[in-house]
């Protein structure tokens, strides 16, 4: 199964939304990170199964490419340690105050996160932008900063990176979505994702 996984989808959810096909005993699984246009060319000309994204295939006749929604999940924010106490004080203006890590504008979560602080009138302290979201889990771990990512995340972010939940990200959900081709969406590992989905 020869897989894309778009730059702006969070890399904790890829296991998740894998986890169908991950149980076929002959499985052998490549995956390939990119940006999300240069995927479904990569798709279009067959040389991926499927490409996972948090957005969906922009309409085109001349690509025959399909989106399969997964799923969504409610975002929340996340502290390490060092701000959980300043970061749960006067939420959200206290993001106007403690440092802020935000996934760059290559996720299409970005804009609704963007959208929210407009409504609750926050204007953020941001300290980092990242395309990749591990590395900003990476960061915001590390002790640089408060982040918004996906409540589905929240027991492997709390376990395996020592953060703390601080509060929803009110009416922002990052999106999960399968991108086949009429093709490629008769390999049965790509069908098996999609019935799980």
């Amino acid at each position: 199964l020869v897989v894309g996984i778009s730059d702006g989808l969070a890399k904790l959810a890829v296991r998740d939304l894998l986890q169908p096909a991950l149980e076929e005993p002959q499985l052998r699984l490549v995956c390939h990170e990119g940006e999300f246009d240069d995927l479904l060319a990569d798709l279009a000309l067959h040389r991926l199964d499927v490409v996972l994204s948090d957005r969906p295939a922009p309409a085109n006749p001349n690509l025959k490419l399909y989106s399969h929604a997964m799923g969504a999940s409610p975002l929340g924010w996340y502290a390490p340690k060092e701000w959980v106490s300043q970061a749960r004080k006067d939420f959200p203006s206290c993001l106007s105050r403690v440092p802020v890590l935000l996934p760059s504008s290559h996720a299409s979560v970005r804009m609704r996160i963007d959208q929210w602080f407009e409504q609750q009138g926050v204007v953020p302290r941001v300290v980092g932008e990242f395309e990749d979201s591990a590395l900003l889990v990476t960061f915001g771990s590390s002790g640089m900063g408060v982040f918004p990512a996906s409540e589905r995340m929240r027991e492997k972010l709390s376990e395996g990176y020592g953060m703390k939940w601080i509060a929803p990200c009110e009416g922002v959900q990052e999106h999960f979505y399968a991108i086949g081709t009429a093709r490629k969406v008769q390999h049965p590992l790509v069908q098996k994702l999609l019935a799980a989905g």
